[in-house]
């Protein structure tokens, strides 16, 4: 991708992002838990690791994974949502304001793991941005991000019908394919790829404690290849 189609690029989604949106809300709830347990778990975090999350936006997972004592530093392209994560988190943490693929130098080879949560499939270009975030990381550390299910025709619809959603904003989800994303991976000299699907529910229903106990059955029970929630995964070449 060309400077330029970046420069457009990121500047369609610091609009699409200049206003606030429901679904970017720090707020715990059972559908958040879920995601953060997942991801420590995938990603095998623990407190002894320095994590940054790339795209963390208003802190909507960046919070939980603080309270459960993550040594967590974020990493977002708008000033608008970093200044909305520094009021609700109400304690220090480390804000980097900066597009993934040009972090700041001092951050290389600082993180024993880079993450994300719904933040892939908003990038500009992902060779480039994966050969970045490996530079980030330490050796044999590791790159993980929880993405939506290019195919689970539910997505489709979000976008379609939801307030504040365009097909420009998120139609990255079409990348969001295990052949797609482990392509750009090798690209960037990681290893180790691997992917992990889970879920049913969308959050109004995965927060009910009936929704939670039927999305429990309807996982085991469903072809795993549409799940709508995806873990890719790669390490860092020690």
């Amino acid at each position: 991708m060309k400077p330029e189609e970046i420069t457009r690029h990121n500047d369609a989604q610091l609009r699409y992002f200049g206003a606030l949106k429901p679904n970017m809300m720090p707020n715990e709830t059972p559908y958040i838990r879920r995601h953060v347990a997942e991801m420590l778990d995938f990603a095998r975090i623990t407190p002894a690791d320095r994590v940054l999350e790339v795209g963390c936006g208003m802190g909507r997972y960046t919070i939980p994974l603080l309270n459960r004592g993550v040594n967590v530093e974020g990493l977002d392209l708008s000033p608008f949502l970093l200044g909305k994560l520094r009021e609700a988190a109400g304690r220090d943490v480390t804000l980097h304001e900066a597009d993934i693929w040009h972090p700041p130098v001092h951050l290389e080879s600082r993180f024993d793991a880079a993450i994300g949560f719904f933040t892939l499939h908003h990038l500009h270009d992902l060779e480039l941005c994966f050969e970045s975030m490996a530079r980030l990381v330490k050796p044999g550390g590791r790159i993980v991000f929880l993405e939506p299910n290019a195919l689970n025709p539910l997505y489709y619809v979000q976008v379609a019908i939801t307030p504040g959603m365009t097909w420009e904003g998120d139609r990255g989800i079409v990348d969001m394919r295990k052949g797609r994303v482990f392509r750009a991976m090798r690209h960037a000299g990681l290893t180790n790829l691997r992917v992990h699907r889970f879920g049913y529910f969308p959050p109004f229903l995965a927060n009910t404690r009936a929704g939670a106990k039927v999305e429990r059955v309807m996982e085991k029970i469903s072809p795993r290849a549409i799940l709508p929630f995806q873990f890719f995964g790669a390490n860092k070449i020690t």
